[in-house]
């Protein structure tokens, strides 16, 4: 299986969770599965908008575990794949991969180590990954994710939003990622427009302002969950279409 890999980046707080969350639901219910959902995020909350309950993290793991508590006749890739597994919290249709955050105070390089091997190790065994990334483009200028099929770049409306848009898409540029498609999602916006914004890729989608986001958020309840015909939904659904056809295409 070749899986079709999204990256999901853009300023904090334009609400680049909901929008992969709201994805993955998608996808699955168009019976595209089975997807992997990974939080790239150290600030973890991707579980909570799946409605997830959170399990062990990529960052909770000892670094040592991988040298001297490997079970005789089991090579050290074998027990990476297995510890894989044992984090991966499965659902209905995708499974989810936690990055986390460290234990103590160390520095995130082996967590972003894990990250990267366990992407691909397991990304062979979906269709589509979504992944999560925290604010800024860190992962992937590192490289951690690999080469994305496909780069979001979420904003809102406002004047900063989408000059940090600008400057991610610039970035992306310089990275070497000209040959991948990348496309806008302007998040809680109250009007579509058409117009092209300089400096930036075409919208691939206009999320609208939807307070049952609002309400499920205030009660503590998942996004993803939100009505079938809610104007969000009803956005991912056609964005997720269009994801749909940018895999196909590449097949």
């Amino acid at each position: 299986m070749n899986p079709f890999s999204v990256a999901v980046t853009g300023k904090g707080g334009t609400g680049k969770t909901t929008v992969s969350s709201l994805l993955v639901r998608s996808l699955v219910e168009c019976g595209r599965t089975p997807v992997l959902a990974v939080d790239a995020d150290p600030n973890a909350n991707f579980h909570e908008a799946l409605g997830v309950q959170p399990g062990e993290t990529l960052g909770s793991m000892r670094e040592e575990a991988f040298t001297r508590s490997i079970p005789p006749g089991m090579s050290r890739t074998q027990y990476i794949r297995l510890r894989f597994r044992q984090v991966l919290s499965e659902q209905e249709g995708y499974d989810i991969l936690t990055m986390g955050r460290p234990e103590g105070s160390g520095c995130y390089c082996f967590a972003n180590d894990l990250l990267q091997a366990s992407v691909r190790l397991l990304e062979k065994d979906y269709r589509f990954l979504i992944i999560d990334n925290e604010a800024g483009m860190e992962h992937i200028s590192r490289g951690t994710i690999g080469i994305p099929d496909l780069l979001l770049i979420v904003t809102t409306p406002g004047v900063r939003g989408i000059r940090t848009a600008a400057r991610i898409h610039e970035l992306a540029q310089s990275l070497g990622l000209q040959s991948v498609p990348t496309g806008l999602v302007f998040n809680r916006y109250k009007e579509e427009k058409t117009d092209m914004i300089p400096g930036l890729p075409r919208p691939l989608a206009w999320i609208p302002e939807d307070p049952s986001i609002e309400d499920a958020d205030v009660q503590g309840r998942p996004v993803a969950g939100i009505g079938h015909s809610s104007p969000a939904m009803v956005a991912a659904r056609a964005l997720s279409k269009k994801i749909i056809d940018c895999a196909e295409k590449r097949q």
